[in-house]
């Protein structure tokens, strides 16, 4: 069957090189009894070889034009359930059994939003391993004070601890991206308490970074510039405090100290 041409609206960026496949396997940990969750099949490749090592792969891909050939691929592989429609919108976590794990090549445009999301919105996720833009996974664990440390970082962070970390060449893809890749893998650890307030708080504080702590929380409505400011003192910030300079653990402390 022809190859399927990728759809640059989508962002696509088909995983063709199987060289690839053990390092996603060794960051995953796979098992013969994982439930897995794979956003963006593609062109199966990463499908197929999940499907030969864990119990069930639950595959949500976006392009109908695809069904054709991933049908092709996948042949009668019962342990396989392809799921038509967009991520962002489906409930994933309706799906059964629940996925425990997370291994994908994600879609560029969508790969910060659907990590995040997870989160706290697919608790039954114990593990992630996905291929995202090597701009994307240095975000994810970035330190403060740096460029590449915002929001997503601190979420990440505050819900994980990072396992592994892999640099992947462009060749792998069909086309070749015009940027780099990595693939990062990452554990679940414990939600902060009242954590989708500290997310509230998060999301606020970075959403003008030039701006104080009290002054972007203040912009966002979750409280008035004294209250932040007070709640800066007690957890022993200045008030000029800006988002950046805060560690993980102290956004959380800071979201407890505005409740």
């Amino acid at each position: 069957m022809t190859l399927p041409t990728p759809n640059k609206d989508l962002g696509q960026h088909f995983l063709v090189d199987d060289n690839i496949l053990g390092v996603i396997g060794r960051l995953a940990e796979l098992d013969a009894q994982d439930v897995v969750l794979e956003v963006g099949p593609g062109l199966g490749v990463l499908t197929a070889y999940l499907a030969e090592r864990v119990a069930r792969v639950h595959a949500v891909e976006l392009d109908r034009s695809l069904e054709a050939y991933l049908s092709d691929r996948l042949g009668e592989r019962a342990n396989v359930e392809v799921v038509y429609g967009d991520a962002m919108r489906i409930d994933l976590a309706a799906l059964r059994p629940a996925p425990k794990k997370f291994v994908a090549n994600l879609p560029y445009n969508v790969a910060t939003p659907l990590v995040v999301e997870s989160l706290d919105g697919l608790p039954s996720v114990e593990l992630w391993t996905v291929m995202v833009q090597r701009e994307v996974a240095d975000r994810f664990f970035a330190r403060p004070r740096t460029k590449a440390y915002g929001a997503v970082s601190v979420l990440l962070q505050l819900a994980t601890e990072r396992t592994g970390f892999h640099p992947v060449s462009r060749t792998v893809f069909r086309p070749p991206p015009n940027v780099d890749s990595a693939l990062v893998a990452f554990r679940r650890r414990e939600l902060p308490a009242n954590y989708a307030h500290v997310k509230q708080v998060v999301e606020a504080g970075f959403s003008h970074r030039r701006k104080t702590l009290p002054n972007s929380v203040a912009h966002a409505g979750l409280a008035d510039r004294e209250r932040t400011a007070d709640a800066l003192a007690a957890i022993s910030r200045p008030p000029e405090t800006r988002a950046e300079a805060l560690e993980p653990e102290e956004f959380a402390a800071l979201a407890e100290a505005l409740r």
